[in-house]
């Protein structure tokens, strides 16, 4: 698809979140501005809740809203960082800095600003359930330092992962994966927005298919509204029956057979964010096409390693880190065979 992501052309309001319990608690947010952690699945809407608050909260929320995902920093390397643009600013001259004290930088930088258009503004760390315990205490001393001009939101899927006393700074805010009719509710919102001719069982099937992930439902309904022109059954069969990423898949498996890590890893960020897979799910994804492609050994030594990187996946450590080493040590040399570099 060329056209620009419905994800992003159609972000939701408040008022247009599938979940009412969710819109609720935000609800109350917006005239009583507390930190907040946001707990739930992948896909489900957290990230784009956050924005909708913002939207509601700031007269200029592309100022007053700072989003930070956590695997801007722990997945990547101190050059990565420091000629990212969005931290270049905060990191000149600081080339001797170690990437704990980077992070901790940026932070405090980006939680020392005043607000643009109001008496706070919102900083946002995605995916917290992949930061590390010093890094947490860190967090902890800034939240205490800022609390009057910073509203702090944290998205996880595990926030047993946080450390009490930055759970104990938070209210919750549980975000459950939507139903059928609440998907369907707001594919609804958006295809008549787009103008497309539909049928309700065609985006009944469409829910059904993302199984609670909004993304996915609403990716799902784009691709076979540009392939057929119209969402009914027939056309939203045909077309997500069809719509797998295997290419990709296998193409992160035989870049890391060849060696490549580097492009395994873009695969598989790639697959991540806009195929909307959660880190399990990828997992079984690259099993399945790595059954249908390779055999013996080969095939043997992956599972054995698969096995051990979902315990990592499900206690909800970072999803590109363990899929990346998962298949660097799978095409390493026969030396590795046992699975003892996983």
């Amino acid at each position: 698809m060329d056209a620009p992501l419905w994800t992003e052309t159609h972000a939701p309001t408040l008022d247009d979140l599938p979940q009412e319990e969710v819109r609720e608690r935000l609800s109350r947010a917006v005239d009583e501005p507390m930190n907040l952690v946001l707990q739930g699945p992948p896909g489900v809407g957290k990230t784009a809740a956050v924005r909708a608050l913002a939207e509601e909260t700031h007269a200029d929320p592309d100022n007053d809203l700072i989003e930070l995902n956590v695997a801007d920093f722990f997945d990547r390397t101190k050059k990565e960082i420091r000629e990212d643009p969005r931290f270049e600013p905060f990191l000149a001259g600081r080339s001797r800095m170690a990437k704990r004290d980077m992070i901790n930088h940026v932070l405090k930088e980006s939680a020392s600003y005043a607000p643009v258009s109001g008496d706070f503004k919102t900083l946002v760390l995605d995916n917290a359930e992949a930061i590390r315990e010093d890094f947490q205490q860190a967090l902890r001393r800034v939240m205490e330092r800022h609390h009057r001009t910073t509203q702090f939101v944290i998205t996880t899927r595990q926030p047993s992962k946080l450390i009490p006393p930055i759970r104990s700074r938070c209210f919750p805010v549980p975000v459950r994966a939507p139903t059928t009719d609440e998907t369907v509710a707001v594919l609804e919102r958006i295809v008549e927005a787009e103008g497309v001719e539909y049928e309700a069982d065609g985006l009944e099937y469409v829910a059904g298919y993302a199984d609670g992930n909004v993304r996915r439902a609403i990716l799902g309904a784009q691709a076979t509204a540009s392939d057929a022109g119209e969402i009914t059954m027939t056309a939203a069969y045909e077309t997500l029956g069809e719509i797998g990423r295997d290419d990709e898949i296998r193409g992160a498996l035989e870049a890391a057979e060849s060696g490549d890590v580097a492009a395994a890893r873009k695969a598989l960020s790639g697959l991540l964010d806009e195929g909307s897979y959660g880190g399990q799910e990828l997992l079984g994804e690259l099993l399945r096409v790595a059954r249908g492609t390779y055999g013996g050994d080969d095939l043997a030594r992956l599972h054995l390693l698969a096995g051990r990187v979902d315990m990592d996946l499900a206690i909800g450590t970072d999803d590109r880190l363990h899929l990346t080493h998962l298949l660097a040590a799978w095409a390493n040399d026969a030396d590795g065979a046992d699975g003892s570099s996983a």
